[in-house]
């Protein structure tokens, strides 16, 4: 799954610790989603949706594997 969470967070000049705490998560939470290594649960990448005022949709991406 690819996401645009670190693009997302330079445009709204938010740090990984600002956005982890607008989340309640670790930044360290905060890295491992914008490295691909954690996938977000359903309620956390609603939330992160929610933060940058966009759809889930415009966050995350399923890649197809062939």
């Amino acid at each position: 799954m690819k996401n645009n969470v670190h693009e997302l967070r330079k445009n709204k000049k938010l740090t990984q610790e600002d956005l982890a705490k607008k989340l309640g998560v670790t930044r360290q939470t905060i890295i491992s989603i914008e490295q691909g290594k954690y996938m977000a649960s359903l309620p956390l990448a609603i939330k992160i949706a929610k933060v940058f005022d966009v759809t889930v949709e415009e966050v995350f991406e399923l890649e197809d594997k062939d």
